[in-house]
Protein backbone atom coordinates (compact mmCIF):
# COMPACT_ATOMS: atom_id res chain seq x y z
CA UNK A 1 0.00 0.00 0.00
CA UNK A 2 1.40 3.39 -1.04
CA UNK A 3 0.00 6.39 0.83
CA UNK A 4 0.76 9.93 -0.30
CA UNK A 5 0.08 12.92 1.94
CA UNK A 6 -0.11 16.27 0.16
CA UNK A 7 0.54 19.48 2.06
CA UNK A 8 1.54 23.04 1.32
CA UNK A 9 5.31 22.67 1.49
CA UNK A 10 5.76 18.96 2.15
CA UNK A 11 7.16 19.67 5.61
CA UNK A 12 4.11 20.02 7.84
CA UNK A 13 3.17 16.38 7.39
CA UNK A 14 6.62 14.88 8.03
CA UNK A 15 5.87 14.14 11.68
CA UNK A 16 2.51 12.63 10.73
CA UNK A 17 4.26 10.41 8.17
CA UNK A 18 6.58 9.14 10.92
CA UNK A 19 3.66 8.42 13.22
CA UNK A 20 1.79 6.63 10.43
CA UNK A 21 4.84 4.45 9.72
CA UNK A 22 5.04 3.56 13.42
CA UNK A 23 1.34 2.64 13.42
CA UNK A 24 1.77 0.53 10.28
CA UNK A 25 4.67 -1.36 11.87
CA UNK A 26 2.65 -1.95 15.05
CA UNK A 27 -0.27 -3.29 13.01
CA UNK A 28 1.93 -5.37 10.71
CA UNK A 29 0.79 -3.36 7.70
CA UNK A 30 3.15 -3.17 4.73
CA UNK A 31 2.98 0.48 3.65
CA UNK A 32 5.07 3.08 1.90
CA UNK A 33 4.04 6.47 3.30
CA UNK A 34 5.45 9.81 2.20
CA UNK A 35 4.59 13.50 1.95
CA UNK A 36 4.85 15.84 -1.00
CA UNK A 37 4.36 19.55 -1.49
CA UNK A 38 1.33 20.64 -3.49
CA UNK A 39 3.43 21.39 -6.59
CA UNK A 40 5.01 17.90 -6.53
CA UNK A 41 1.87 15.96 -5.60
CA UNK A 42 0.43 15.58 -9.15
CA UNK A 43 3.61 13.73 -10.20
CA UNK A 44 3.84 11.75 -6.94
CA UNK A 45 0.23 10.56 -7.30
CA UNK A 46 1.41 8.19 -10.04
CA UNK A 47 3.17 6.10 -7.36
CA UNK A 48 0.32 6.20 -4.82
CA UNK A 49 -2.61 3.90 -4.03
CA UNK A 50 -4.35 6.57 -1.96
CA UNK A 51 -3.97 10.35 -1.60
CA UNK A 52 -4.70 12.24 1.60
CA UNK A 53 -4.66 16.03 1.62
CA UNK A 54 -3.72 18.09 4.66
CA UNK A 55 -6.72 19.94 6.12
CA UNK A 56 -5.08 23.30 5.42
CA UNK A 57 -5.16 22.34 1.70
CA UNK A 58 -8.80 21.32 1.40
CA UNK A 59 -9.22 23.95 -1.33
CA UNK A 60 -6.99 21.75 -3.55
CA UNK A 61 -9.31 18.73 -3.38
CA UNK A 62 -10.96 19.49 -6.71
CA UNK A 63 -7.63 19.92 -8.51
CA UNK A 64 -6.11 16.80 -6.97
CA UNK A 65 -9.39 14.93 -7.43
CA UNK A 66 -9.08 15.23 -11.18
CA UNK A 67 -5.58 13.70 -11.13
CA UNK A 68 -6.60 11.03 -8.60
CA UNK A 69 -9.58 10.07 -10.78
CA UNK A 70 -7.27 9.72 -13.79
CA UNK A 71 -5.03 7.44 -11.72
CA UNK A 72 -8.01 5.55 -10.27
CA UNK A 73 -7.05 6.16 -6.65
CA UNK A 74 -9.16 7.33 -3.70
CA UNK A 75 -8.62 10.79 -2.24
CA UNK A 76 -9.81 12.50 0.90
CA UNK A 77 -8.99 15.30 3.31
CA UNK A 78 -7.14 14.31 6.50
CA UNK A 79 -9.36 14.80 9.52
CA UNK A 80 -8.32 18.09 11.15
CA UNK A 81 -8.41 16.65 14.68
CA UNK A 82 -6.28 13.61 13.74
CA UNK A 83 -3.92 15.93 11.86
CA UNK A 84 -3.62 18.34 14.78
CA UNK A 85 -2.99 15.51 17.23
CA UNK A 86 -0.53 13.88 14.82
CA UNK A 87 -2.57 10.69 15.22
CA UNK A 88 -0.77 8.40 12.80
CA UNK A 89 -2.99 5.42 13.63
CA UNK A 90 -6.22 7.30 12.86
CA UNK A 91 -4.89 8.64 9.56
CA UNK A 92 -3.50 5.22 8.56
CA UNK A 93 -6.83 3.59 9.42
CA UNK A 94 -8.62 6.17 7.28
CA UNK A 95 -6.31 5.47 4.32
CA UNK A 96 -6.87 1.72 4.66
CA UNK A 97 -10.65 2.27 4.85
CA UNK A 98 -10.56 4.30 1.63
CA UNK A 99 -8.62 1.53 -0.12
CA UNK A 100 -10.97 -1.18 1.13
CA UNK A 101 -14.02 0.81 -0.02
CA UNK A 102 -12.53 1.12 -3.48
CA UNK A 103 -12.14 -2.66 -3.91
Amino acid sequence: MNILLACSAGMSTSLLVSKMKEAADEQGVQAEIWAAAQDKAPEEIKKADVLLIGPQMRFMKKKFGKVADEQGIPLDIIDAVAYGRVDGKAVLDHAMKLLNEQK
